[in-house]
């Protein structure tokens, strides 16, 4: 059976929570604000879009606007972002679902060449039909480019895998099946409030699909 597998990027094969807490937390320290302490207080607030997330983390935008902001966090991030690395199991798990027949495609709310840098890293191109991404770096949606996507090229059976609960309703506009993995940018509660399946590591997909 045909089966088509839309990869989110950002906590889900790129593991970057850790430079994410610590790159919010850097702009947080700017505005004299409360940072992040942990993981969990910063799984716990991450959401999309990631202009609600700012206001949730406490941010003023009267006092520097959300695209400011946006500004200042990427030029933080995106240098430092070249020294993370694909969680574990990453790249074996593209290799056994290619290796299976598997369709796979790479879907993100990152900036299309920022993302092209960051995927350089690892020379993963070969695994994916094609890489969607924004762009900008506001992070809005990625629904609508999944949705276009879809509709210019009809895939059946398709499972998004993310780490979000943005990825579930994303997976609902497509019509797909959805399995969420818990290690990423959302606390693991937040995730099972969807009805899509909830795993703790990558290292269980392989069970799952």
């Amino acid at each position: 059976m045909e089966r088509t597998i839309v990869w989110d990027w950002n906590g889900t094969l790129f593991n970057d929570v850790s430079l994410c807490i610590e790159s919010i937390n850097h702009l947080l320290r700017a505005q004299n604000l409360p940072i992040f302490q942990n993981k969990e207080a910063y799984q716990r607030v991450f959401c999309f879009p990631i202009i609600r997330y700012y206001t949730l983390a406490g941010f003023d935008f009267h006092k520097r606007s959300f695209e400011q902001l946006a500004d200042d966090y990427m030029e933080y991030y995106q240098p430092r972002s070249y020294d993370c690395t694909l969680y574990e199991n990453a790249i074996s798990t593209l290799e056994h679902f290619q290796k299976k027949g598997y369709r796979q495609i790479l879907l993100s709310a990152s900036k299309q060449d920022f993302l092209t840098k960051q995927m350089k890293c690892f020379s993963i191109d070969q695994y994916f039909e094609t890489v969607l991404a924004l762009d900008n770096i506001h992070a809005f949606s990625k629904q609508d480019i999944a949705l276009r996507y879809f509709q210019n090229h009809p895939h059946s059976n398709v499972t998004l895998i993310g780490d979000s609960v943005h990825d579930y309703e994303v997976a609902q506009s497509l019509h797909a099946d959805c399995i969420l993995i818990s290690e990423g940018h959302e606390h693991v509660s937040k995730l099972k409030q969807t009805p899509a399946v909830v795993i703790d590591t990558m290292e269980k997909l392989k069970n799952v699909l």
